[in-house]
């Protein structure tokens, strides 16, 4: 099942934020499928509307600190805001942001970050009933466990995967992160427990590995906090990325399959990416296609039950890149 909720948009430009994110990048996506004759009638079989548990501190307390928790309900949030989504330079001046253009409070941002963390949980849920979804959202995966990051106010796969353990819905699963930034957060948040294995395949250097591994104190920097498997791809090593990739799939099927795969199918790898942290990494439409079909058919070999979520791509043209894996999912369901 595809989950969308046409209500939900990361529509920041109404917050002033002028990150390079299409606000309607969901709906280019359905519109899309439903423009094609091969597949529009699957579409309105599988896609569906929102379902939301109810998600707020309790959920958030599952992953995030007491101390972090608090701040985000607290007259502090809207500080946590401008930290998170990077909205002042070092010299206190506004970066990618511009207050006068807002129609909306920053301060609602929160409770549209905790929407999508409720379109992940229902996509799990889904994913565990039937075996499969896709939502058309989700994967802020550098949030830690003490503070947001990189436009990350929480972490919603791995939150959505506590809720689901809290819940004796599931006991074990994976989270596989194609984006083109390390899943430093989600790193961090299940370092050491087996429950959650995780595999990273990213950008080598460039945020958020472009600081000391290291911190003065000695303690390790936590952007590097290591995932179960990182595949960390140089900028002469595109031509290698999906057999890498390959490699590290290989890898972690050597765990224990679990009850549950998460997908974050981030297409900010692509070569017309439009976030400038994104430029160490390019790799072409035709790569991209391979990358998710070589995800997909791991999945499908193994039997094991996924859900993707859309996590990063910048730019206007980013949706056209998820089509060719929903196309195949679609057909691959309505076969079952």
């Amino acid at each position: 099942m595809i989950v969308y909720d046409e209500n939900l948009r990361p529509a920041f430009r109404d917050f002033g934020i002028l990150i390079p994110i299409a606000a309607d990048k969901q709906k280019r996506i359905v519109e899309a499928l439903r423009d094609d004759p091969k597949t529009a009638a699957l579409l309105e079989r599988f896609l569906i509307g929102p379902d939301y548990a109810a998600v707020g501190a309790e959920e958030v307390a599952l992953v995030h600190s007491p101390e972090y928790t608090a701040r985000l309900y607290s007259d502090e949030l809207e500080q946590v805001l401008m930290e998170t989504f990077e909205l002042v330079d070092e010299s206190g001046n506004y970066h990618r942001y511009d207050p006068s253009l807002a129609v909306r409070p920053l301060s609602q941002l929160r409770d549209a970050v905790l929407r999508y963390v409720a379109g992940v949980h229902q996509t799990c849920r889904i994913a565990l009933q039937t075996g499969h979804g896709f939502f058309l959202g989700g994967g802020t995966h550098h949030a830690r466990r003490e503070t947001g990051s990189g436009f990350c106010l929480i972490n919603d796969a791995v939150i959505a995967l506590r809720m689901l353990q809290r819940d004796a819905a599931l006991k074990t699963a994976w989270i596989i992160d194609v984006d083109c930034h390390k899943g430093d957060g989600t790193a961090c948040l299940t370092h050491g427990d087996d429950s959650i294995r995780t595999l990273s395949i990213h950008m080598a250097r460039g945020w958020p590995l472009d600081g000391p591994q290291y911190l003065p104190d000695g303690t390790l920097n936590p952007p590097f906090t290591p995932s179960d498997i990182d595949i960390p791809i140089e900028e002469d090593q595109a031509e290698h990325y999906n057999q890498r990739l390959r490699h590290g799939l290989e890898q972690l099927s050597q765990f224990p399959t679990p009850d549950l795969v998460v997908v974050l199918s981030g297409v900010d790898p692509w070569e017309h990416d439009q976030l400038p942290s994104t430029e160490p990494l390019k790799l072409s439409a035709e790569q991209l296609a391979e990358r998710d079909t070589l995800v997909y058919n791991f999945l499908q070999q193994r039997g094991v039950a996924y859900a993707y979520l859309t996590a990063g791509g910048y730019g206007e043209r980013s949706f056209q890149l998820y089509l060719p894996i929903l196309r195949q999912m679609l057909s691959d369901w309505a076969a079952e």
